[in-house]
């Protein structure tokens, strides 16, 4: 049993989340897009996977607006802006430093620009291994238990991230 525990551990955080499979992107970054729904153009500066698919965030007039893939129309054009590249990628093994005890590698599974910077989202602890009293840290609240916040991923610096040779 304890073999079992240690194996689901070391697995999950290299691999989709818990079992879903992730489609490919709608919209790249830096892309322009259009929002029917709210009638606006604008760029897509982030994206990030949720449990329902891809999310997107759109910074245009109106500010910064998130939307699902199903709201946004992609146009093909990139921004033309001279911002340094990203370091990673959606979907790259990366090796976090925060891992403490548990193990290093983490898949990025979104990433956002934000102030010319890139930020990057990681799974940080496992979803389906929480203890009933364990609150955990808010970081970005996405859903709530019992009026507590629940929260497995985290956005990151670079800093936090080295490329798994």
């Amino acid at each position: 049993m304890t073999n079992l525990i240690y194996a689901l551990e070391t697995c999950w955080y290299i691999s989709p989340p818990w079992g879903q499979e992730v489609r490919a992107i709608a919209v790249s970054l830096l892309e322009k897009v259009y929002l029917p729904s709210e009638k606006i153009a604008g760029y897509c500066c982030g994206v990030e996977w949720n449990d329902d698919g891809w999310n997107y965030s759109v910074e245009s007039d109106r500010g910064i607006i998130s939307v699902p893939d199903s709201e946004i129309i992609a146009s093909g054009q990139l921004q033309p802006l001279s911002i340094q590249k990203p370091h990673f990628r959606l979907g790259q093994l990366v090796n976090f430093r925060f891992a403490n005890d548990g193990p290093k590698i983490r898949m990025i599974l979104g990433m956002s620009l934000i102030n010319n910077a890139w930020l990057y989202q990681v799974e940080w602890r496992s979803p389906a291994l929480q203890l009933p009293t364990d609150e955990g840290v808010c970081i970005f609240p996405k859903s709530t238990q019992q009026g507590k916040f629940i929260n497995r991923l985290a956005w990151v610096t670079p800093h936090d991230l080295t490329e798994v040779i």
